[in-house]
């Protein structure tokens, strides 16, 4: 053959995989549609290798990425594609670079019998491997059933489009986003497939490569002052990514930059935190501690609805080194003060109508006030009124946030207009933390 016929014979190649769905994504994804593939013309069966795998940049930082190819063989998993896949791992661990999968498959090689279940076990473990050393973010596009969808969610963010489906269930059962998104597996969902790639390549932006590095300061604009929730208050303006908030409501879960530098938000949404919530908390925490990201937690509760949760939450923020500030907006009562605030934060501050106590604010009434409690109800007209009076007056004379700093529990009372200015100060304090811990594996968590 000819070196003609051979480079006519190359193009004749690179065209037809050019043409492919899986190949179009990934150009959507990288810089320019410019990237370097991994394997290109390795074959399965009497095919290409059902996934396309590459290398180049998101935003200008270096993405290894792969794609299932629906266009080859459905995308069934395989020998060949886990193989691919598995370099892709390899190389992403050798250089320290985040990891962007796209799923859209039928399903596996049926026909490959014992090895396919090699090949999941494979993709599996390596993904495990990479967990918590650089960023791996999934972006389910089509049909991911079965144990694709282990492999899906075991990404650190799971981010479908409207269409896709995501499930254990190979009938495709409960698998549409909206579901994912109730139970929490769907970290955000867009309607279409350019938007879900626009917000993985979002998330490469903010995120650092990987657990020894720290994530890039990028151009900011001001936080909004008129008519803002707290978090939109302290973070910098249009940065605000909420992660997982269809799925335990009463935490919100963020990533964000202040002043141009990533952090991760946790803010309460409701005065009793409830287990789905405290659970999507802690694992906010953990993700953000292995890689250095700081964490901001805006606190307003009273009591949790798990005890196991919260231990696990307890667990989460006394674990975690990276730095952490916390803001009392509200009420930190009890476990919830000693959960996310106190020695749990670096440094805590709270707002000047901030309660802070040990019990709720009606039992501390109750104990301290003793016969005096019932004597202020006798001759009430409306006792429910009336306690609730004498309840609200303690809590703002003994459980004040002032009262809490006297003693050292708060390092400083602010107003909620001075909390964006006092969360940079802290973040800068602590900018350079550095904390050794015990050698161990894993903490245990129930």
């Amino acid at each position: 053959m000819s070196v003609q016929s051979k480079a006519d014979e190359l193009q004749s190649v690179r065209e037809q995989i050019g043409a492919t769905k899986a190949y179009e994504r990934l150009a959507r994804l990288f810089d320019d549609g410019v990237f370097t593939e991994i394997d290109a013309f390795v074959k399965s069966a009497d095919g290409f290798a059902e996934v396309v795998a590459g290398r180049g940049t998101v935003g200008g930082v270096g993405v290894y990425a792969y794609a299932q190819n629906p266009d080859m063989a459905g995308g069934a998993m395989s020998k060949a594609q886990a193989a691919k896949i598995r370099k892709v791992f390899d190389l992403a661990l050798k250089t320290g670079k985040p990891v962007v999968s796209i799923f859209d498959s039928m399903g596996g090689r049926i026909d490959q019998g014992s090895d396919l279940l090699g090949a999941y076990g494979d993709v599996l473990r390596y993904s495990s491997n990479l967990s918590g050393v650089v960023p791996q973010i999934s972006l389910v596009l089509g049909n991911c059933c079965g144990t694709q969808a282990l492999i899906a969610v075991s990404g650190d963010i799971v981010i479908m489009s409207g269409k896709a489906q995501l499930t254990l269930q190979t009938d495709g059962s409960h698998g549409d986003a909206a579901d994912n998104a109730a139970h929490g597996v769907a970290h955000i969902v867009e309607e279409t497939e350019d938007a879900a790639i626009a917000k993985a390549r979002k998330l490469v932006g903010m995120l650092p490569s990987n657990n020894l590095d720290y994530a890039g300061t990028v151009e900011f604009e001001d936080a909004q002052t008129k008519d803002a929730d707290v978090i939109s208050s302290v973070a910098d303006g249009g940065s605000v990514l909420e992660l997982q908030a269809d799925y335990g409501k009463s935490v919100r879960t963020v990533l964000a930059t202040i002043e141009g530098a990533t952090v991760g938000i946790i803010a309460s949404a409701d005065k009793v935190l409830d287990r789905k919530a405290v659970d999507k908390a802690a694992r906010w925490i953990r993700f953000c501690d292995a890689f250095g990201i700081p964490v901001v937690t805006l606190l307003d509760a009273e009591r949790f609805a798990c005890i196991k949760s919260a231990a696990r939450l307890t667990s989460a923020y006394a674990e975690a080194t990276t730095a952490k500030v916390t803001v009392i907006t509200g009420d930190a009562i009890g476990a919830v003060y000693i959960a996310a605030a106190g020695s749990a934060a670096d440094i805590t501050y709270a707002w000047a109508d901030a309660s802070v106590s040990a019990l709720t604010p009606e039992a501390a009434a109750v104990i301290e006030l003793g016969d005096d409690f019932g004597g202020k109800l006798k001759g009430a007209k409306d006792p429910k009124a009336a306690r609730a009076e004498i309840v609200a007056a303690f809590k703002k004379e003994r459980l004040s946030a002032a009262g809490a700093a006297a003693e050292g529990y708060v390092q400083d009372v602010i107003l909620p207009e001075e909390t964006r200015m006092k969360v940079i100060a802290a973040l800068d304090m602590l900018a350079d933390k550095r904390v050794s811990t015990l050698p161990k594996k894993h903490v245990i968590s129930w």
